[in-house]
């Protein structure tokens, strides 16, 4: 099962590259505070379908507001930075840069979750962060926006990542679902007033293209869990530099450097040597990064683990 697992995942982050395909595309004619907005909306219909079925008593109101307010905004933040990179960064160079996720994780597990990370980890870290500068270069080319941008989302990716982790037992599923979203829908909202451009019908397919992938590779998501185990299927999201590199250099006549190549392999080796830590070097207490499962990138996903346990609740109920 975990073969078939991987195999899924791997079609998921297939289906998360095309979408941020679409988003670069767009992003020629339209500011990602657009896209945002529209793809945001366009997702309504389906995080209500399941924000609806959540059997878990009481109100909307959160326990925690303060945490739930920083994932709020944390989860507005990731998908805006992280388009924005897509749009001003070849794509393959992009990903290098939204990798440092689970190195960034590690770190504020640290102070968030009390989670004791020795030295073999923080090494890791160390190195893949040595990595990220490799792909940045600074100091030998110019620093863009772009670069900026990716590594805010890897940032608040990462932060909204581990809040769930330290509230997600305690909120009600359908909290930590609505706010993030409404926020993006109300702030993307008011920020189209000053970048809105008149947009065809050939456009509005493509934001309706970039809702439907996140959101159904995010399920797709969720089923590769619940059959296979996080250690097999955490790692597959790697493949995603495969898919930039493909796309990039297809679509857009991007070519890898091999400063681009050098630093995604160091921090590719990095994520995964923690990873294997945390799954069989029974050193990880709270296991930060096989439990920080979704991408957190689109708009139109949702948070894996809560699915997951909501599925397993379903279960046990049965």
């Amino acid at each position: 099962m975990n073969i078939k697992a991987a195999f899924i995942a791997l079609l998921a982050f297939g289906l998360f590259s095309s979408h941020d395909v679409v988003v670069k595309y767009l992003g020629e004619a339209f500011s990602p505070l657009q896209i945002i907005f529209f793809s945001s909306l366009m997702s309504f219909p389906l995080l209500t379908m399941m924000m609806v079925q959540d059997p878990t008593p009481g109100n909307l109101r959160p326990v925690h507001p303060w945490w739930v307010t920083l994932r709020s905004i944390c989860a507005m933040i990731s998908p805006a930075c992280a388009f924005f990179a897509f749009i001003l960064l070849p794509l393959a160079q992009a990903y290098a840069l939204l990798f440092a996720t689970p190195l960034l994780i590690t770190l504020l597990s640290i102070p968030v979750l009390k989670e004791k990370v020795g030295a073999p980890r923080l090494i890791a870290v160390a190195i893949g962060l040595c990595g990220v500068l490799v792909v940045v270069r600074p100091g030998s080319s110019p620093l863009s926006w772009g670069h900026f941008f990716g590594i805010a989302a890897a940032l608040s990716n990462a932060l909204q990542s581990i809040t769930v982790r330290k509230i997600g037992r305690e909120e009600r599923h359908v909290v930590l679902m609505l706010y993030p979203l409404l926020l993006n829908v109300v702030l993307s909202g008011v920020a189209l007033i000053f970048v809105y451009e008149p947009m065809q019908l050939i456009h509005l397919g493509g934001i309706g293209i970039v809702a439907f992938f996140g959101f159904a590779a995010t399920l797709m998501m969720v089923y590769a869990y619940t059959v296979g185990e996080a250690a097999f299927v955490a790692p597959m999201q790697y493949s995603q530099i495969l898919w930039a590199m493909g796309f990039g250099y297809i679509l857009f006549g991007e070519i890898v450097d091999l400063y681009t190549l050098l630093g995604s392999a160091i921090i590719v080796f990095s994520g995964l040597f923690i990873i294997a830590r945390e799954a069989f070097g029974n050193r990880s207490e709270h296991t930060p990064v096989l439990r920080s499962r979704s991408r957190g990138l689109s708009p139109g996903s949702f948070s894996i683990s809560l699915a997951l346990r909501r599925k397993q609740q379903k279960n046990l109920e049965s």
